[in-house]
């Protein structure tokens, strides 16, 4: 499972913990109150301080209608009683006719944010009189432990058919920074290692790298390659400390960053068009002629041989194009 579903996963079971016992309790309580608005207006309202992270809570008939009021923390809306909700996300799935569900994640009409209703059945011996809807905030929604991002594998993602389907017809032309690639190369390492650069894009065949500084990283910089080529960029980006968060030792940004040129120059088919590499996180991306992309962690990149890549013919059929 990956961190996002994990994370999402781990909300959604933290609310069922939470949440489902207080409200088969509640159901109980508003079965005598069903067919009286104002009592069941008045067991809701006392109910929902008891639920953590409810902003709203309702009562709704089978038939989709809702029959109190709309119950906030400080206010209750009796206009909308007798709206038709059949049309909700929670309605249109399975409803929990024995019990609790929960529904997907959706956009709420009442407070424009994402948001999931938690549906509890309201039964009187074997009827189903309705059900009692409660609305959660999903930013505020807390988990149980903390979750970190999984160790990313090497993933692959295919690109467009079109390209694909003809790469075979096509030749790399030089660009400008192939022209100077052996000391854009160099330039790369020297920013990254001692300039304060922690993720950078080189897209080699359109001769111009994306910086993004540590000072800095919510913005970054695009330079053609007259800009990266020349010295006084330093006066831009000046030295700083490798910094503390980077998970890639310094030393090996060297590696990485000349196994990027010998992509873009195995082969003349089949090459590397643009790179990404993050210091921080460790983090790799790559897309190839062949509009193909990758994205692994630096040091499962570094264990990779060019065989690996484009197989023992160097016709780049392997890796890159798959």
């Amino acid at each position: 499972m990956s961190w996002f579903k994990e994370i999402i996963s781990n909300k959604k079971k933290t609310l069922a913990k939470r949440s489902e016992g207080f409200l088969t309790a509640l159901a109980k309580s508003c079965v005598y109150a069903w067919d009286n608005p104002d009592e069941l207006d008045k067991i809701l309202q006392d109910s929902l301080n008891m639920l953590p992270y409810c902003q709203l809570i309702y009562a709704v008939n089978t038939d989709g209608t809702l029959i109190s009021s709309n119950i906030e923390a400080h206010k209750k809306d009796e206009t909308l009683r007798g709206r038709d909700l059949g049309s909700r996300p929670y309605m249109e799935s399975n409803l929990p006719f024995k019990g609790f569900t929960m529904s997907p994640v959706y956009i709420s009409t009442h407070t424009g944010k994402s948001c999931i209703t938690v549906m509890q059945a309201v039964t009187d011996k074997d009827k189903v009189l309705g059900f009692i809807a409660a609305d959660f905030d999903v930013e505020k929604l807390p988990v149980d432990k903390e979750i970190k991002p999984t160790e990313t594998k090497w993933q692959q993602f295919k690109g467009d058919p079109a390209i694909r389907g003809t790469l075979f017809m096509q030749e790399r032309v030089q660009s400008a920074m192939d022209k100077r690639l052996d000391e854009v190369t160099e330039i790369i390492k020297e920013m990254m290692q001692h300039h304060g650069i922690f993720h950078c894009k080189i897209h080699y065949s359109s001769s111009r790298v994306s910086f993004w500084t540590m000072e800095n990283p919510y913005d970054y910089h695009i330079h053609l390659l007259d800009d990266l080529i020349d010295p006084e960029r330093c006066l831009a980006y000046p030295l700083q400390d490798y910094p503390e968060i980077a998970t890639v030792p310094q030393k090996e940004i060297a590696q990485v960053v000349d196994m990027f040129k010998e992509l873009r120059n195995m082969d003349e088919t089949v090459y590397l068009r643009s790179a990404s590499f993050n210091i921080v996180n460790g983090m790799i991306g790559l897309t190839f002629s062949c509009d193909g992309s990758h994205y692994m962690k630096y040091d499962e990149f570094l264990k990779w041989d060019m065989k690996k890549w484009f197989g023992s013919s160097g016709d780049g059929s392997e890796q890159a194009t798959s």
